[in-house]
């Protein structure tokens, strides 16, 4: 008799917390720090760009919504692969880069703003439309597997040194705060006008006038 094939939801949750406290606080906790790292990451390339400190993204904290739903992402679809370093960079690049694609045109196309412009920028080769480049997809490539290979293993082996209760906390309240933030400036900013992370930035001064998106909010405000 044939042996059954495990689900695909155990193929990908192979070698994972059973317990849903710790399976909830790894979650949340890479959508935290995946948006933590693109948050630094952007911060210093920008800088390097364009010579002087800008405010990415569009959330109250130091965390980028795009890279937060790339991590996860990466994490779903590669955890299982993680014994072929070459496919989790292939599938961490190509599917990052799909996203990328995908939410700049939506922007763009959608709402008349760009939150990043390949166009104007450093080591742009393969750019199309300013929505993806060849940096872009190797960026996600290599913290894929720096994901893979490092955050996801001592994420799990902290784990087995707290109690569940104590892994949750220590990272998911982190991540339902980042969460709760890319709601917030994503549906109630926009859909019922209230007061919004990228105009805050920009009224705080800190960063002068280089707060991303910060064209498209003035646009909205004087129509």
């Amino acid at each position: 008799m044939r042996e059954k094939k495990p689900s695909l939801l155990k193929r990908l949750f192979e070698g994972l917390p059973t317990d849903p406290k710790l399976l909830a606080g790894l979650l949340l906790g890479l959508y935290c720090i995946s948006g933590l790292f693109g948050f630094l990451y952007e911060t210093g390339f920008y800088l390097l760009n364009d010579g002087y400190l800008s405010r990415r993204g569009n959330a109250f904290g130091p965390w980028i919504e795009l890279y937060s739903l790339g991590g996860l992402l990466i994490f779903l679809a590669c955890w299982r692969l993680r014994k072929k370093p070459w496919l989790v960079a292939l599938v961490s690049g190509g599917l990052c880069g799909v996203l990328e694609l995908i939410v700049g045109w939506i922007l763009w196309e959608g709402c008349h703003m760009r939150a990043w412009d390949y166009n104007v920028e450093k080591w742009n080769w393969g750019n199309l439309g300013g929505y993806v480049c060849f940096r872009s997809v190797l960026v996600f490539a290599l913290s894929g597997m720096l994901l893979v290979y490092v955050v996801v293993p001592l994420l799990l082996h902290l784990s087995k040194k707290m109690k569940p209760t104590t892994f949750l906390l220590v990272f998911g309240i982190p991540g339902v705060l980042c969460l709760a933030d890319n709601i917030y400036n994503d549906l109630f900013v926009n859909v019922f006008h209230l007061p919004g992370a990228i105009q805050f930035w920009y009224n705080t001064g800190l960063y002068g006038e280089h707060v991303s998106g910060i064209e498209f909010v003035t646009k909205s405000i004087v129509e």
